[in-house]
C-alpha cells in the first residue's frame, strides 16, 4: 500500500534518524483493545518495518528506527503539503484526529523538531499500548487523548493549530459524522491563519463520497486540492484520496507541490482549481441531519449555499494542544 518514501521539495530531514530509547518489545498475534483487536506484522526482510492492523484492516505503518520513512502513499502525500507549509523546519501545532500508530506525528516531529502536537484516539487500550510499544515523543510534544474526533475537535481553543489531519476509521469507513459541513466549520475554526486541513478520504468508485467532500471542504475553504494515484482518482478501485483545505492562497496550486507530488514513489496526481471541479461535478456538501448525535451514519447529502462563511476567528491563543 505503498513503497519507501524518498525526500522531496523543501523537506527538512534530521541528520539521522533518532533511535528507540531501548529496544521495543512487540507481541506475536493479535492483542484485545477496547474496539476490537490490534497486531503488528513484521517483515523478514525490513526488521525496523511495523504494520499496525486494526481489525484486520492495515491502519499505519511506523519504522522503528527512522521517523521519516512514509510507507503508505497517502501518507507520503500529506508530507508533501507539510513540508511546504510556513518555514522550512519550523515547529508547528498539529492535531491528528485519529491516531492509530501515531505515523504522522513521529515524522512532524522529526522534519519539525519542537512542534506541539495532540493525537486524539477513541480506543483507550490502544494509546496505552502504542505509548508502550513505539518511540513517541513525549507531553508536551505530544499529548495522547481518548475521545471521539468530532466531539475532541469541538472543546479546542479557535486559531490554536497549523494543521489539522483527519484519519479516522471504523474498519475501510471514514464515520460519517468526521465528514459533513459543520464539522469541518469547526476544523475551520481550530485553524490558525495559514493552516492547512488533511484529510484522508477512502473510497470505491464511482467516488461519490469523495467527490461530495470535496464540495463540502470548497464550501468552507477558499482553496482546495485532491491529491491521489491517477486510477483511483479515475474510479477504478477503492482507495485513499488526500482532500486539503485553506484559506492561504498559493500553497496547493502551486508547481512546487504539484512536482512534488508527481516525484513521489508511486505516481501521483493533484486536482485543482479547474480539475478539481470537474471531478465533483454536481456533488454537493454533506451536512449533519436534523437529529445528529456526535454517532456515525446520521448525516445527509444536502444542497448548500454558494458561500460559508464561519465568521472571524477569534485572536490566536497558545493553550497548547
Amino acid at each position: 500500500m505503498g513503497s519507501r518514501s524518498g525526500s522531496s521539495g523543501r523537506r527538512a530531514r534530521p541528520a539521522s534518524p533518532r533511535p528507540p530509547t531501548s529496544p521495543p518489545t512487540l507481541p506475536d498475534g493479535p492483542v484485545q483493545v477496547a474496539t476490537g483487536t490490534v497486531e503488528l506484522r513484521r517483515e523478514r526482510d525490513d526488521p525496523n518495518g511495523v504494520t499496525v492492523l486494526l481489525n484486520g484492516v492495515a491502519s499505519s505503518h511506523l519504522d522503528l528506527v527512522d521517523p521519516t520513512r512514509l510507507e503508505f502513499e497517502y501518507m507520503q502525500q500529506m508530507a508533501a503539503v507539510i513540508d511546504r507549509l510556513g518555514e522550512p523546519g519550523a515547529p508547528l501545532r498539529v492535531i491528528h484526529l485519529g491516531a492509530a500508530g501515531c505515523t504522522m506525528a513521529r515524522y512532524v516531529q522529526a522534519v519539525r523538531p519542537g512542534s506541539h502536537q495532540l493525537a486524539v484516539e477513541l480506543d483507550a487500550t490502544l494509546v496505552e499500548l502504542v505509548r508502550t510499544w513505539f518511540d513517541l515523543p513525549r507531553a508536551p510534544l505530544l499529548k495522547l487523548r481518548t475521545g471521539d474526533a468530532r466531539a475532541e475537535l469541538a472543546r479546542l481553543p479557535s486559531a490554536s493549530a497549523d494543521v489539522v489531519i483527519r484519519d479516522v476509521f471504523a474498519g475501510d469507513t471514514t464515520p460519517e459524522h468526521v465528514t459533513t459541513l459543520e464539522f469541518t466549520a469547526d476544523v475551520a475554526r481550530v485553524l490558525r491563519p495559514g493552516g492547512v486541513y488533511l484529510a484522508n478520504c477512502a473510497d470505491r468508485p464511482p467516488l461519490d463520497r469523495a467527490k461530495s467532500e470535496v464540495a463540502t471542504l470548497r464550501a468552507i475553504f477558499t482553496d482546495v486540492a485532491a491529491i491521489a494515484e491517477p486510477g483511483q482518482l479515475r474510479g477504478r478501485r477503492y482507495g485513499n484520496i488526500v482532500l486539503a483545505g485553506t484559506d492561504t492562497p498559493g500553497l496547493l496550486g502551486s508547481a512546487d507541490l504539484a512536482r512534488a507530488a508527481r516525484s513521489l514513489p508511486a505516481p501521483t496526481r493533484l486536482l485543482h482549481d479547474r480539475e478539481l471541479a470537474t471531478f465533483a461535478g454536481g456533488a454537493v456538501p454533506r451536512r449533519d441531519s436534523p437529529d445528529a448525535t456526535g454517532t456515525p451514519n446520521t448525516t445527509e447529502t444536502v444542497e448548500a449555499p454558494a458561500t460559508t462563511d464561519p465568521g472571524p476567528a477569534p485572536a490566536p491563543t497558545d493553550p497548547g494542544p
